[in-house]
């Protein structure tokens, strides 16, 4: 009978007989000394697998059926694909004997686990067509760091900078530490049907400073992120991000935000198409925008997205942080929809909220279609002034309790509602919806429940150019509009 087996790029027959391995082979890293057990450590052999295939100008790394541990990094190279077959899984450890963190110059202008990258389970620099398909998993195994690692401790599963063509399709990543998921500066990545636990640890997925992405059929788990979108200083340069479309995903994050812009906003972002997406949790955004570093954020789509359990549905907000090289200025949110867009809003009372820096940086040009929240309710009448705020922090409880249960505009401009409402849970003494420092805005068809204590319904406050029209309250009355120091337009 005639045996093979691969070794280092080659393939050697049982005769004997060594001839190079053709690329878009298959490597089974147990040919390469795994043992998949569960307490042996595989790393070495998975990295003789990665090697190989490399050198055969490319091929695919096979996991199959079994618990490899794997107690070092990973390093990845270009033109290989991971292939964990069902019933694979790839384990962290405790033995704190990953790649400790590089050094980077640029740490002062993003947290810690954002500016390392060597210190993961799976990681590469400036590679090309690579991926992780297959039905198997990757799992941390409780063993990555949440927090600031220290040396030989790591703290993500994967971590990708400067990639060109990554495939993250298929597989599970489990108990990820601080990321399940972190890449820098990559370009054309695709995943389908990709599924991240992170529900006990932190973030899920941080995409950042990379363009050309299509995600569909995701399903994430966070405590803190669950999908992000950021451009940090991480690697000495502001990047661009855009051309992004994520279609038909699962999100929920316990602690924070599952579909988000920022913090980390250095680069500017273009082009971005949500849809057909399910949040059932996030205390605090459910959909948040927020430019806190310079960044223009612009021509953001979000299409037929239901959330629940968000503590604030909606957040776009305008910060002056600044953390990013380069003496950034202000940045910008303009070019915004929201179409079929339904919330049920609990918790902590963040109305949904459009923040702009001052007068000369205005969140613009945002329309509101077909969006229904509601909100808890519950509170008493209040002052209708402008609420605190920090212009340093984009939490949604950076900003004090709003005078308005619903919507809270201040510093806005080319703002629509149509065809939208606001509710609560619980009877509430606030107005619907208050608008202040603002211009040009609009609700058409719009409807919001009046509370029996609020002194009225929509308030403007300083607003060049507003219009309401064809709205009424849930129970079908006039709305109450005041105003001053305001012009209307309709």
């Amino acid at each position: 009978m005639l045996i093979s087996f691969a070794v280092a790029g080659l393939v050697v027959t049982g005769a004997g007989v060594a001839t190079a391995a053709a690329p878009g082979g298959v490597y089974d890293v147990k040919d390469y000394g795994a043992k998949g057990n569960g307490s042996a450590n595989d790393s070495s052999a998975i990295d003789k697998a990665v090697t190989a295939a490399n050198a055969a100008g490319g091929g695919t790394v096979r996991f199959t059926s079994g618990t490899y541990k794997s107690a070092n990094t990973v390093h990845l190279k270009s033109n290989v694909t991971i292939q964990l077959d069902a019933g694979a899984t790839i384990t962290g450890s405790s033995a704190d004997s990953y790649d400790k963190p590089e050094s980077n110059q640029w740490d002062n202008y993003q947290d810690y686990g954002h500016s390392h990258f060597h210190n993961a389970m799976f990681s590469g620099d400036k590679l090309t067509n690579i991926g992780f398909t297959g039905a198997g998993t990757i799992d941390g195994g409780g063993n990555l760091i949440t927090g600031n690692p220290k040396s030989g401790e790591a703290d993500k599963i994967l971590s990708l900078t400067r990639c060109d063509g990554l495939t993250l399709s298929g597989i599970k990543l489990r108990r990820g530490g601080h990321f399940a998921a972190l890449i820098n500066g990559c370009t054309n990545v695709v995943s389908d049907h990709l599924t991240i636990d992170t529900a006990s640890d932190r973030d899920g997925w941080n995409i950042i400073s990379t363009t050309n992405v299509t995600i569909t059929n995701a399903s994430i788990a966070a405590n803190d992120d669950a999908l992000v979108f950021k451009s940090d200083y991480a690697l000495g340069a502001k990047l661009p991000n855009g051309n992004v479309t994520v279609n038909n995903a699962k999100l929920s994050a316990k602690c924070c935000n599952a579909l988000m812009f920022g913090s980390e906003t250095c680069g500017d972002f273009t082009g971005y198409q949500f849809s057909d997406i399910t949040i059932t949790g996030a205390h605090k955004s459910g959909i948040g925008i927020v430019s806190m570093d310079g960044a223009k954020i612009s021509d953001v789509h979000y299409r037929n997205i239901t959330m629940s359990g968000t503590y604030s549905p909606i957040m776009m907000k305008i910060g002056t942080r600044k953390r990013c090289g380069n003496s950034p200025g202000v940045g910008s949110i303009s070019g915004v929809t929201f179409d079929n867009i339904t919330g049920t809003h609990t918790g902590s009372n963040f109305s949904p909220t459009i923040w702009g820096a001052d007068s000369g940086h205005r969140v613009a040009d945002v329309t509101f279609t077909g969006v229904h929240l509601t909100v808890p309710g519950g509170n008493g009448t209040m002052g209708t002034g402008v609420p605190s705020n920090t212009a340093t922090d984009y939490n949604p409880k950076s900003i004090g309790t709003r005078p308005s249960y619903g919507w809270y505009l201040h510093y806005a401009s080319g703002i629509k509602f149509v065809d939208s409402s606001v509710e609560f849970g619980k009877d509430d003494g606030r107005p619907a919806s208050i608008v202040n420092n603002s211009s040009d805005i609009t609700f058409d068809h719009f409807t919001a429940e009046k509370g029996s204590k609020s002194p009225f319904d929509i308030g403007f406050q300083s607003v060049t150019g507003y219009c309401v029209k064809n709205s009424a309250t849930t129970s079908g009355g006039t709305l109450r509009i005041t105003t001053s120091d305001s012009t209307s337009t309709c």
